[in-house]
């Protein structure tokens, strides 16, 4: 997302490019290094792409790798256009994709985490983590569910749109903030009477 951007911005400055609250940080960071608008939203397939086109925005992403492209196409995903797209910009540039990967700020996170918990007790979760989280002062964005904040990276808790499950993720710039950040997930997690996964 951030190599296909970076065509989008360059053509666009200020474009807003929508991603999903699982997303990493550097894909925000690098959007607005590049002088894009980085917006995250809920995730959702109908979600994403609902919210690019009420914004009329040329490029939208989930983590689950799911590409909307609304620059010289249609706003739906396609992974064969967003591939040839992706070849074009390799075309044009000086760059191996693995240079350009390279060049990316190196963090280290968790696959997208997720456990059981009742329907009827997901979102009870979240709004009682949210709740203390915000009594605590912390610095989160509750969109879609509580994404925290921290100098060191930041954690997710958010209720499956289709499951009785919980969904979580952490990153972090090492590991040492990984074992920190994903301790403090799990902390909530037991206040609400939940048992946390291994991680």
């Amino acid at each position: 997302m951030i190599i296909l951007a970076s065509e989008i911005v360059a053509a666009s400055p200020g474009a807003t490019i929508v991603a999903d609250v699982k997303a990493s940080q550097v894909l925000f960071d690098e959007i607005a290094r590049m002088g894009g608008t980085p917006l995250m939203w809920r995730t959702g397939h109908s979600l994403i792409k609902s919210k690019m086109a009420e914004l009329n925005a040329p490029l939208a992403g989930e983590m689950s790798g799911h590409i909307f492209y609304n620059d010289r196409y249609y706003g739906y995903d396609d992974a064969l256009y967003a591939a040839v797209r992706l070849l074009g910009i390799l075309s044009r540039g000086t760059h191996s994709i693995a240079e350009l990967r390279d060049r990316m700020p190196a963090v280290v996170n968790t696959p997208e985490l997720r456990f059981p918990c009742a329907d009827t007790r997901k979102f009870a979760v979240i709004d009682e983590v949210r709740e203390r989280l915000k009594a605590a002062g912390a610095d989160l964005a509750d969109i879609d569910g509580v994404r925290v904040r921290d100098p060191e990276g930041w954690w997710l808790l958010r209720a499956s749109n289709t499951q009785d499950m919980l969904v979580a993720r952490v990153e972090a710039r090492d590991q040492a903030g990984l074992a920190r950040l994903s301790s403090l997930l799990k902390e909530e997690l037991r206040r609400s009477g939940i048992t946390p996964p291994a991680f």
